[in-house]
């Protein structure tokens, strides 16, 4: 590929409105090496000011002479440099999936510090067709197989890959010719990871056509596809959703006329507005819980519950999820929830917020006044000071204390376009 077209894939993403300040990931592979240097031209040219971050996650000893070899050549730049360490590898679960949650939140985290809204990571094509590789051996459906989209929000922080349309190839050639040096991960040649071992079974698959470039564009494909069902999923929601006491309703009528794919989207998403999960439930949990709602039966699954209540679906927290989640009061209480004194002036000290309980709701005379089924408030959020309930606003209890969703109840209807 001609520098040229590298050098506008890379504008493309960016223009014509560039971040006054951008963030670029940097390894000191030979990825996110072409990426600096492609990004400091462009941010040079628009007057952005770029920063550059690189993560040692501890793994390599040569990890930290890799991560000053990068800091070395950023100062050649004019670029400000930093590292990131990640220490919390306990040797349990999965490495690599545990190594890139940690790698995203210390980078968002580092975005965040120095007012850093977008960073630009180094994801190639080859990088896609791996993915959809992976994601085809785990029988993934049409959002797994679209591959990593060119732009997402994660962390609240704007992640965005420039150079999802170039490959590996293509960038090591312009490497060679600007006479840039990087480093190879000896990882990278480890079949012990999945990732690895659909590199290499790329290699195998090409003469069969199945190349970086046909899976690259069948990710392109199967996104147009994943985007025009989140958006029927959108306005589905809108004509049939309404949310209250934290919980998302569904009008069970209209719930069934529409298609399974679409029930079953409507369900994930509301699930993970609830729970807070990144990722989706399982979709055997989620299928499950869809059949037992057709024979009027409840269901749960990752942390949530569904139950049909008259001509109404409601999904909510389900009580187990949180039954032992305690939060200082004024924080955030299961990720979503805060509660507050409509007084200032009130004395805070030893007070927090739990699930109401079985026990909490005892103490609530006039809970069914609220209209809220009994399952929902058992998870509701209240506020206690040691064995006494102060108040539970969601069940009617405590008129001076208020409880409200962070970010307001619209967060859901955003959240079915921002997956």
């Amino acid at each position: 590929m001609p520098q040229q077209r590298l050098t506008q894939q890379v504008a493309d993403a960016f223009l014509p409105r560039p971040p006054d300040v951008l963030g670029v990931a940097v390894s000191g592979g030979g990825d996110s090496m072409a990426l600096l240097h492609l990004l400091h031209k462009l941010c040079t040219l628009h007057r952005t000011r770029l920063r550059v971050v690189t993560v040692d996650h501890g793994l390599r000893d040569a990890a930290a002479t890799e991560a000053k070899m990068v800091g070395e050549v950023c100062a050649g730049l004019g670029l400000r440099h930093d590292v990131m360490r990640w220490e919390g590898w306990d040797g349990k679960g999965n490495l690599q999936d545990a190594a890139r949650r940690a790698r995203y939140a210390l980078m968002a985290e580092w975005g965040h510090a120095h007012g850093i809204e977008t960073i630009a990571v180094g994801h190639t094509a080859d990088d896609q067709a791996e993915t959809v590789l992976m994601r085809l051996a785990r029988r993934a459906g049409v959002d797994g197989l679209s591959g990593m989209k060119r732009r997402l929000v994660m962390e609240g922080m704007t992640w965005v890959r420039p150079l999802l349309g170039a490959s590996r190839t293509d960038l090591r050639d312009y490497l060679f010719q600007q006479h840039i040096a990087w480093v190879d991960d000896p990882s990278n040649d480890n079949e012990v990871f999945e990732r690895i071992k659909a590199r290499k079974a790329l290699e195998v698959l090409a003469p069969l056509g199945i190349t970086v470039s046909g899976l690259a564009e069948v990710a392109d494909h199967m996104l147009d596809a994943r985007t025009a069902l989140e958006w029927n999923t959108f306005l589905a929601a809108r004509d049939m959703v309404c949310i209250d006491s934290g919980a998302v309703i569904v009008d069970d009528q209209k719930m069934r006329l529409l298609p399974d794919e679409i029930q079953r989207r409507l369900l994930v998403r509301a699930m993970n507005w609830i729970s807070g999960e990144d990722y989706p439930a399982r979709r055997q949990a989620v299928l499950s819980v869809m059949k037992g709602l057709h024979r009027g039966q409840a269901g749960t699954a990752e942390g949530c519950h569904a139950r049909r209540v008259g001509g109404a679906v409601w999904i909510f927290r389900e009580y187990n999820a949180v039954a032992d989640v305690r939060a200082p009061c004024g924080t955030l209480w299961d990720g979503r929830w805060r509660v507050s004194p409509l007084d200032a002036d009130t004395d805070l000290a030893g007070v927090y917020v739990r699930a109401l309980g079985e026990d909490g709701l005892a103490r609530c005379e006039n809970w069914r006044t609220s209209g809220c089924p009994h399952p929902v408030l058992l998870s509701s959020p209240s506020v206690w000071r040691d064995d006494v309930m102060l108040a539970a606003p969601l069940a009617g209890e405590g008129q001076n204390w208020h409880a409200e969703i962070e970010g307001g109840e619209e967060t859901f209807f955003a959240a079915l376009l921002t997956h």
